[in-house]
């Protein structure tokens, strides 16, 4: 797997321990079950999120997270060359914060890769 900000240690962690990813629904299923998706607390129809529910794999997310200062920072410096949905986060929300966010849309990501067997295709601007 070659996404950015996922190196080859990460990458073989995450398939050796999801191992078949059609056992998850959807992305979000897998980011869920990774602790990587923010507490819903809903009410009157009110949608309210709160913060990531760390309930998940430890290990997995913290690979995750760690490896997403790195494209924020190439992010930061070169604002040309990442997807639109990166720079308009980090220009509006703080660093650790969007690198969380980068990490949830990476388990997606990676949840679509292993669901059909293919490579990453960087998004269209």
């Amino acid at each position: 797997m070659q996404v950015p900000g996922i190196g080859p240690i990460t990458a073989s962690a995450i398939v050796a321990t999801i191992g078949d990813a059609k056992q998850f629904r959807t992305g979000r299923d897998l980011a869920a079950w990774l602790g990587l998706t923010p507490l819903s607390k809903s009410s009157g129809g009110k949608e309210r999120f709160g913060r990531i529910t760390k309930k998940g794999n430890h290990y997995i997310r913290k690979l995750l997270i760690f490896g997403m200062p790195s494209r924020a920072l190439m992010a930061k410096r070169n604002p040309e060359k990442v997807d639109p949905w990166t720079a308009k986060i980090l220009a509006g929300k703080p660093v650790r914060l969007t690198t969380v966010a980068m990490a949830n849309k990476a388990a997606r990501a990676i949840w679509v890769m292993l669901t059909r067997l293919e490579n990453y295709r960087q998004p269209v601007a």
